[in-house]
């Protein structure tokens, strides 16, 4: 079994750890409804705790609303006000994450995907007795934070794992679209593809909140390399983007993407894109939340000291109907 593997079934572990603490401390058995999240476990009856969400997200990014969910569900089982603030500013996140020291909130879940930005706030949190998780970004410096653990995917393995899907499937020169500059965890994609594939890997920045100008870059880059045969795109909106411009530009191209969403499940389903890498956003977001309660109530921490890796898995038209349904509801 391989470390990802591992660390996955680690993941599995804690989350019906927790599901069980959950049962143990329900009020009367009272069961809540269901959650758009789909949480739908008893509520615990340990204190009302404060916990922020802090995310890099920009406006628009679907992918963070899976991950809201995940971490919503946590929250509403656990008895927690939950607080979601998102900037892909690096120092107007580690403002966020300050926002969050002076609320004087039970708990801090954030993302490192501009570390250097970040950390210094994320080690005030901590010298403050606030406990801090990671997710989604920062594997490489997580650490050193003293934070009780990450919950995400080991991006540069998950891109080596994507370069060799794409070798086999005899790609020659691929178009690895960076839709966020400066994000360590979407270089560590794109050089992951890079250690397999070496020089057939051509990175192209784009501003993946300005959708036009995406699109027009994209158009442009397929008109003029008439040798590219892949795109590949770093998150599930950037993918059916590329789509267009493909088309646009009369590219023969093929996209492949990471991160699933509800339409990228219609795009595997058809045809239209050939695989998505996912990495269980609604998971990563549970796991961050859920860890902080797991600590305070029962001293408990997950990982051994390191990453809970919670993908990567290559979703094509071979699964796409073993989940198609979680991505339908929003928590795949």
């Amino acid at each position: 079994m391989i470390r990802w593997q591992k660390k996955a079934v680690a993941a599995g572990a804690a989350f019906a750890l927790a599901a069980a603490l959950a049962a143990c401390s329900s009020s009367g058995g009272k069961q809540e409804e269901q959650s758009s999240g789909g949480g739908g476990a008893g509520v615990a009856d340990t204190p009302r705790m404060k916990v922020a969400l802090i995310t890099h997200s920009g406006p628009g990014d679907t992918f963070w609303d899976i991950v809201r969910r995940g971490a919503e569900a946590a929250a509403k089982k656990d008895n927690i006000e939950l607080q979601y603030s998102s900037d892909p500013d690096g120092a107007a996140q580690a403002n966020l994450v300050q926002t969050a020291i002076d609320s004087k909130v039970d708990g801090i879940a954030v993302t490192l995907n501009k570390p250097d930005a970040v950390i210094p706030n994320v080690k005030k949190a901590i010298a403050a007795g606030i406990p801090v998780t990671i997710l989604n970004g920062g594997l490489d410096s997580w650490k050193q934070t003293g934070a009780l653990g990450y919950f995400g995917q080991d991006e540069r393995i998950a891109g080596r794992a994507t370069g060799n899907k794409l070798k086999s499937l005899g790609a020659k020169k691929v178009i690895c679209v960076i839709h966020e500059q400066g994000n360590v965890s979407l270089e560590a994609r794109c050089q992951g593809i890079t250690d397999i594939l070496g020089d057939a890997v051509e990175n192209v920045n784009v501003n993946g909140t300005d959708q036009p100008g995406t699109q027009a870059t994209l158009t442009s880059k397929l008109q003029a390399d008439k040798n590219a045969d892949y795109v590949m795109a770093l998150n599930a909106g950037i993918a059916l983007t590329a789509v267009t411009a493909a088309k646009d530009a009369g590219s023969s191209a093929k996209v492949a993407s990471f991160d699933m969403s509800k339409e990228m499940a219609k795009a595997v389903k058809d045809g239209t894109v050939e695989f998505a890498v996912d990495q269980q956003p609604y998971l990563q977001g549970y796991l961050a939340v859920d860890a902080i309660w797991l600590y305070k109530t029962n001293g408990d921490t997950i990982g051994g000291g390191e990453a809970t890796l919670t993908g990567p898995a290559f979703i094509d038209k071979t699964n796409i109907a073993a989940v198609e349904k979680y991505a339908a509801a929003g928590t795949r």
